[in-house]
């Protein structure tokens, strides 16, 4: 009996088992370099997000409203204002 099992061990099982850790050893190689192309890519796609986010920062800091243009027209706006209100206080006091 003792020399049936080593021979079924010998000739069945080992050869699974060998074959079955190198699937497993191949399998996480595979899955390691699978994980390194994704981590690359990611990394290349993250860099062209931050230089797309950088351009886009440099095109508003060069095409919109500059401070000096924005006091230019609170002081145009609150000129108007103050003229309406010196009207309304000149038709209020004619009344």
């Amino acid at each position: 009996m003792f020399s049936e099992l080593t021979s079924w061990v010998a000739m069945v099982e080992l050869p699974v088992f060998v074959t079955l850790f190198r699937m497993m050893a191949r399998n996480r190689k595979e899955t390691d370099q699978d994980l390194a192309v994704l981590k690359n890519s990611s990394e290349k796609g993250m860099a062209s997000v931050r230089e797309a986010l950088a351009d886009f920062k440099l095109h508003v800091a060069r095409n919109y409203v500059s401070i000096n243009y924005l006091k230019d027209v609170e002081d145009r706006l609150t000129n108007h204002l103050l003229r309406i209100e010196k009207k309304l206080d000149e038709v209020g006091k004619n009344r």
